[in-house]
């Protein structure tokens, strides 16, 4: 059944992605989407996932059955998927985000039926002109119900001023993050710039980053990356490490061709290069590692870590820098709430583990990144 319907009102309560229907007219603030696994969290879908019970984060995304605006090349929400797809059934990392009435997922949040498992909430907003207005509506109904599960906001710069982040944070919002993703001018512009026939800028999305540092502080912005786009390792982590010395902290993706995307026929980010660049973000993020002390080759490869072996080998083996990075939770500022289980990548190759990896799954890591070939200091 792909919805649910209150006979006298008419209300639509859920609506589950079905290109055999006509999609119902749904719009935020008072509808939402929600991720595969928030969904099934909440009792909302039946179903489970490979070695995880679902997520600890309720990832939000606001709706529009015009659609997102932007046209970002990656993306499964992008705006020339218009003639193909209408906005509530398109994909987008690699899933299906069923829309629910936002009163029906607030009285779920009330009566507990995640069972105490989300640590987070995070209001993703998409480029229209309603979004701002609508986010700030969303995160104060929010705070009404919830406000012992802190909340992200990840954010359209695009469309943003400073003011606005000062209101979202005086309203509750805990984090504030910029869904930079390309981490060169180059690629930004080829992916989501004018090249694109897209709005998004990079010295706007660079200058709400510097925004949410001024007014969100230390440990408590960041930027998502998407390693795999054309970028060197070299390059993404130099951004890293331009984050971790703002005071913020990385994001990190593995670059997953999206159906229906106009990158749908790129490769996936090659393993190697995916797990030195996750191990090299965990380091300067978390371990005092530093960009400049790493030593990379002609083709921008990390060939050292600059960092003591013993140290790195014990980092390895705690499989923590291969785990889903985000937004942390209450239990390991080292580890995300927002675990998007396989977001990236499908359970038969996973790039982001959404749950601890055992003994086996870091040998399997340690294969795919090649460590027999890197040099270590003495």
């Amino acid at each position: 059944m792909s919805a649910v319907v209150e006979e006298n009102s008419q209300t639509l309560n859920f609506y589950r992605p079905d290109y055999f229907v006509k999609t119902p007219t749904m719009r935020s603030p008072d509808y939402v989407q929600l991720s595969t696994a928030a969904a099934i969290t909440l009792g909302l879908v039946p179903g489970v996932m490979h070695r995880t019970s679902c997520t600890n984060c309720l990832n939000l995304l606001m709706t529009y059955p015009e659609g997102c605006r932007a046209n970002c090349t990656y993306c499964g929400l992008a705006r020339h998927r218009e003639e193909s797809r209408d906005y509530a059934d398109r994909n987008f990392i690699r899933v299906d985000w069923p829309t629910v009435r936002v009163d029906e997922m607030l009285e779920r949040i009330a009566q507990n039926s995640d069972k105490g498992d989300f640590q987070r909430m995070c209001i993703s907003m998409i480029t229209h002109p309603d979004s701002d207005n609508d986010t700030m509506t969303m995160l104060k109904r929010w705070m009404e119900v919830a406000p012992h599960i802190p909340v992200s906001i990840l954010s359209n710069p695009t469309t943003m001023e400073k003011q606005d982040l000062i209101n979202l944070k005086e309203a509750g919002a805990d984090i504030f993050t910029v869904a930079l993703d390309a981490v060169t001018p180059e690629i930004f512009e080829r992916t989501r710039g004018k090249t694109v026939q897209s709005p998004h800028s990079w010295d706007k999305y660079w200058q709400a980053i510097e925004w949410a540092a001024e007014i969100y502080g230390p440990e408590k912005f960041g930027a998502h990356l998407i390693c795999g786009m054309g970028e060197t390792e070299q390059e993404i982590l130099e951004v890293c490490q331009k984050m971790k010395d703002m005071g913020g902290h990385n994001h990190m993706f593995a670059f997953f061709p999206e159906k229906g995307s106009m990158m749908e026929d790129w490769d996936p980010v090659p393993q190697d290069h995916w797990r030195r660049v996750q191990l090299g973000r965990f380091l300067i993020d978390y371990a005092g590692g530093r960009y400049d002390d790493m030593k990379f080759d002609e083709y921008g490869r990390v060939v050292d870590f600059g960092y003591p072996e013993a140290e790195l080998e014990d980092i390895i083996n705690s499989g923590k820098p291969f785990q889903t990075s985000g937004c942390p939770g209450k239990d390991d500022e080292e580890v995300s709430a927002c675990n998007r289980p396989y977001g990236d990548s499908s359970p038969s190759d996973i790039r982001s583990f959404p749950f601890a990896l055992n003994k086996e799954d870091v040998e399997i890591v340690r294969r795919q990144m090649r460590l027999q070939d890197l040099q270590f200091p003495g």
